[in-house]
C-alpha cells in the first residue's frame, strides 16, 4: 500500500515545517489528535507515541520521528501497533504560489492472505488518507492565517 497526500499552503516552508515537526503540540492543535507522548529522544530524533480518532474510531502507534529541517523532511516510522513497519515522509518544497507538502506512506502488511487487501483497503483508505488529510487541511489553515495575520503586524 502506498499513498500520497499533499495540498499547497500559502505559506513558508519554514512555518510549515516548525508546525508539522513539533508533533507533541499536535492534540492542542490537531482537533482529530488525542495525544502525542515522547518516549525518549530528542526535538530531532524521537520515538513517539501517537494516538488519533478516525471518526468514532480511535487509533494508535509509535513511531520513530526524524526531522531534517535543512532539506524540509520529516520522516516517521513505525515500529508499534496495526501499521508497524510503515514508511512515512513528509516533503515541504517552495512554489510560485506557497508550499507544495506531500506526505507519503508506505505499507505492506505481514498477514497471511489478506495482507494487502488489509493494508490498502483498512490501513491506507480508512485510516491514513482520512487522518493524513485531516492533518494538512489544519495544517494549511493554521499556516495561512499566521501568515496573514503576520504580514498585517498581528
Amino acid at each position: 500500500m502506498e499513498t500520497t497526500t499533499e495540498i499547497v499552503i500559502d505559506a513558508p516552508p519554514e512555518r510549515i515545517f516548525a508546525l508539522a515537526a513539533d508533533t507533541e503540540s499536535w492534540p492542542a492543535i490537531l482537533p482529530h489528535y488525542r495525544w502525542v507522548r515522547r518516549l525518549r529522544g530528542t526535538d530531532d530524533h524521537k520515538i513517539a507515541e501517537m494516538a488519533a480518532w478516525r471518526t468514532i474510531y480511535p487509533v494508535r502507534w509509535t513511531a520513530v520521528q526524524r526531522n531534517y529541517p535543512a532539506t524540509l523532511r520529516i520522516t516517521f516510522k513505525h515500529v508499534r501497533g496495526i501499521s508497524r513497519g510503515m514508511d512515512v515522509e513528509w516533503k515541504l518544497t517552495p512554489a510560485d504560489n506557497g508550499t507544495h507538502v506531500r506526505i507519503w506512506h508506505e505499507f505492506h502488511s505481514g498477514l497471511p492472505l489478506v495482507g494487502d487487501l488489509f493494508a490498502r483497503r483498512i490501513v491506507g483508505d480508512l485510516f491514513v488518507s482520512h487522518i493524513a488529510g485531516k492533518t494538512l487541511r489544519r495544517i494549511k489553515e493554521l499556516a495561512e492565517h499566521d501568515a496573514t495575520n503576520s504580514l498585517r503586524g498581528g
